[in-house]
Parts: structure tokens; sequence; C-alpha cells
């Protein structure tokens, strides 16, 4: 079933696209902190972690929101955001991952929040300096696929890498010892109903996980798969240096969406 909004900000009705933020998992990278602390509630300068990607949904037009969450800290998620009102959203949705079964896992848990509309999917522990406004409004003119926000990094290696030919991506390695691209896959996914289908269809990784390496190539094996890199720096905030340095970057640069 296809639903329609007005965007405040023009004249025309757009095709609805909901967003899910990521934030589970036990943040094992961040260990001793995250012993006592969801990681997406630990500051990123002057704002909590979780705060970086709800506004970046909100600021392209997202109004329906749900946040993934887990462990022990689920409450304090509740305690913070409340039902979104600082972001200017009438709600927020919650659900809890129970363990820790991957990305894919996690994803499939709003399912049935979807309602089989357009999704715009966020790692929660991903800091970007810009927005991602324009990748949104692309996607809802696709209609259907995925599309990924793809950004050039000095060490691929430590993430999903695409390997392209004649300007399409043919494939993505997860974390390979010799990269194909010097791109990285952000966690910025951009997803059609169909989703949770190939979410079901997944086998467990060596790791015991669903992987979402495996939902984009699924994507890209029926050749539904779009592309676009994402402007301005970004961050993956779930190590110890890679939340001083989203720290820093804020502090410098400024998150041009808070």
């Amino acid at each position: 079933m296809s639903h329609r909004w007005q965007n405040t900000h023009s004249n025309y009705n757009q095709e609805l696209v909901r967003g899910v933020v990521l934030a589970g998992g036990l943040g094992s990278r961040l260990d001793p902190i995250t012993r006592i602390i969801n990681k997406h509630l630990l500051p990123v300068y002057d704002k909590p972690m979780i705060y970086y990607p709800i506004q970046t949904l909100v600021n392209a037009g997202i109004e329906d929101i749900m946040i993934v969450t887990g462990g022990r800290n689920a409450g304090d998620f509740l305690r913070l955001l409340g039902n979104g009102r600082e972001f200017g959203l009438k709600h927020l949705d919650y659900t809890y991952q129970e363990g820790e079964g991957g990305i894919a896992e996690a994803l499939d848990l709003a399912r049935h929040f979807s309602e089989g509309e357009q999704l715009c999917v966020m790692l929660g522990d991903n800091i970007i300096e810009r927005n991602v406004v324009a990748a949104v409004n692309a996607f809802r003119e696709q209609e259907q696929g995925a599309r990924i926000l793809l950004k050039e990094v000095p060490d691929p290696g430590r993430y999903g890498v695409p390997r392209f030919e004649s300007g399409r991506i043919v494939a993505i390695e997860e974390k390979p010892e010799r990269p194909p691209s010097s791109y990285a896959v952000t966690g910025i996914y951009l997803f059609d109903g169909t989703v949770f289908d190939r979410i079901a269809k997944l086998e467990r990784s060596a790791r015991g996980e669903l992987e979402i390496t495996d939902v984009n190539n699924s994507y890209i094996a029926d050749g539904s798969m779009q592309w676009e890199e994402l402007e301005g720096w970004w961050t993956d905030a779930g190590t110890v240096d890679g939340l001083l340095r989203a720290s820093q970057l804020v502090a410098e640069t400024g998150a041009n969406h808070l």
C-alpha cells in the first residue's frame, strides 16, 4: 500500500520514506566504557551519539522513525528521547533486539513498522557532516530497489568495499584484504519493501550473524542497486579512536544537521 505525505518545504507530495536507526549491539569495540552504557548514549562533543542519526533523518524530511535498541540500557533511550519532541517529531517508535545477531537481524525487527514502505536505515554510530536529502529524494524517484551511500577512505579494508564495473557496483566485499576500490559502504542504506523477504532468505555468516552486506549483494544480483557518494566528512564512532575523531570533527567543523 502506498501512502503520501505533504512535504512542508515544498508544494508537492512525496512518497513516504520511513527511518530506522539501529542502536543495539554490545559495543564491544568500546569496552570497558560500554560495560555500563549503550555506546549510542555516549557523548559526541556536546550531544549523545543517537541524536546525530535521528537529526539526519529528520532533515531529510523523514517523520516516521523507529529506534532499534537492546541490552540493559534500552529504557534509557526512552528517557532520553521520549516521543522525539526535541527533533520536532510527534512520536518515535521503539523496538528491542535480544542479543547481537547482526545488522540485518536488527533491521528485520522493523518489518511491521515499515508497512511495505521505503526505508532509510542508519547505523546509530555513523556521524556525517552534511545531510542525505539528495539521496533520499533520489530514492523516492527510484521507487524500487536499493541505494547506498559510499565514501572514499584511506583504509577501505575496514569496511564493506564495492567492486565496480563501468561505474556500476557488481559486488560488495566485507573487510577484504585486497580492497577492489578505495570506497567504503557507509552505514546509511535505502531499501524498498522487499528487503525483509531478502533478509528471510539469508544464511548466517561464520560469525553467526545476518549480514547487511549479503542484503546489499542480493539487490546487486538482480540489478536494482544504485549508489552515490556522500558529501562532507563521515566517521564511524563505534571505536575509541572513531569516537574521539567524531567529537573533534563536530567541535572543529560542526555537523550541519545539528
